[in-house]
C-alpha cells in the first residue's frame, strides 16, 4: 500500500497534470489569434507576478541562494526546452517531433530517480512504462505530415523539460514560491530577448488577453504542483503523474471544441488512466 508522502506525489503530480493540461488548451485557444510567443510572454509575465504575490501573501521567507540558483536553473532549462519544441514544430513532423520531447521529458527524470533515489516497486515500473506509452501515443497524432526534419530540436527540447524537473526537485523542501519566481523571472528574460531580436508582432489585443491570462495562471498552478508533488514524494512518481497533461488537452478540446479524438488518442488516454492506479499502488 503507498504511504501518505507518496500518495502525495500522486495527488499533486495529477493536479500538475490538470493545470498544464489546461494551461495548454489556454494558450493553444490564444494562439490562434495572436504570434505564439506573444502569448508565452504575456502568459509568463502574468505567472512571474502571481508567484511573486503568493510568495508575498505566505510569507514564505526568502530561501538560501542555492535554491534560487536552482530555481533560475530550472527555469532555463526549461524555456530552452519550449523555445526547441515550438521550433522543431515549424521545421519538423509533428509525429515524431511532439511525443520525441513528450517521452524524454518524462523518461530522464524516471532514470535520474532510479540512479538517486533506488528503484521503485515492480507494479510502479509496470505503471511508469505504461503511461510513458499512453504519453507517446496522445501526443503522435494518426496522420502526419513533411519532411522528417527537427528530431535534433526534439531531443534537445526533451532533454530540456526532463532538466526542468530534475532542476528545481533540488530546491530545499519547503521552499516553493520563491524558487518558481527566479524559476519564472529566468524563463520571461530569455523570452523576452527572443522577442526583441526577432521583432515579432506579439501584444495580443484586448479581447485575447483575458485567455492568456487564464494560461499564465494555470501555468503556475501546474508548477506549484509538481513542486509540491516532487517534495512530498519520489521524483519519477511526480514526474509521470505531471506528465500526463496531454490527456487533459485533448479532452478539454474534445469537450469545449468538439474536436475528434483519434483512435489511437483514445487508446493513449485509456493506457495512462490505467497507469495511475500501478503506480498509486
Amino acid at each position: 500500500m503507498i504511504d501518505g508522502a507518496g500518495l502525495g506525489a500522486v495527488t499533486f503530480g495529477l493536479l500538475a497534470s490538470l493545470s498544464w493540461g489546461a494551461s495548454d488548451f489556454s494558450g493553444g485557444l490564444s494562439a490562434r489569434r495572436v504570434h505564439v510567443f506573444g502569448v508565452i510572454t504575456v502568459s509568463y509575465a502574468v505567472g512571474l507576478a502571481l508567484l511573486v504575490a503568493l510568495a508575498l501573501a505566505r510569507s514564505e521567507p526568502i530561501p538560501k541562494g542555492s535554491d534560487l540558483v536552482w530555481g533560475a536553473a530550472a527555469g532555463l532549462a526549461g524555456v530552452t526546452g519550449l523555445t526547441a519544441q515550438y521550433r522543431a514544430l515549424a521545421v519538423g513532423r509533428m509525429g515524431i517531433v511532439a511525443p520525441v520531447a513528450a517521452v524524454l521529458g518524462t523518461s530522464i527524470p524516471v532514470l535520474f530517480a532510479a540512479i538517486s533515489e533506488g528503484l521503485p516497486g515492480a507494479g510502479q515500473l509496470a505503471g511508469f512504462a505504461l503511461a510513458i506509452a499512453g504519453v507517446w501515443i496522445i501526443a503522435r497524432p494518426e496522420v502526419s505530415g513533411g519532411r522528417p526534419d527537427g528530431l535534433g530540436l526534439a531531443v534537445l527540447a526533451g532533454l530540456g523539460f526532463g532538466a526542468f524537473f530534475i532542476l528545481i526537485d533540488q530546491v530545499s523542501e519547503g521552499a516553493v514560491f520563491w524558487p518558481l519566481v527566479a524559476a519564472r523571472g529566468m524563463s520571461f528574460v530569455v523570452l523576452a530577448l527572443i522577442v526583441m531580436a526577432n521583432s515579432v508582432a506579439w501584444r495580443p489585443d484586448r479581447s485575447a488577453l483575458p485567455l492568456v491570462i487564464v494560461a499564465g495562471v494555470l501555468d503556475v498552478g501546474g508548477n506549484t504542483f509538481f513542486l509540491l508533488a516532487a517534495q512530498a514524494g519520489r521524483l519519477d512518481v511526480a514526474s509521470v503523474m505531471s506528465s500526463l497533461y496531454p490527456m487533459v488537452t485533448v479532452l478539454l478540446a474534445r469537450l469545449v471544441l468538439q474536436e475528434h479524438v483519434t483512435r489511437l488518442q483514445t487508446a493513449g488516454i485509456a493506457a495512462a488512466v490505467a497507469a495511475i492506479p500501478l503506480i498509486a499502488a
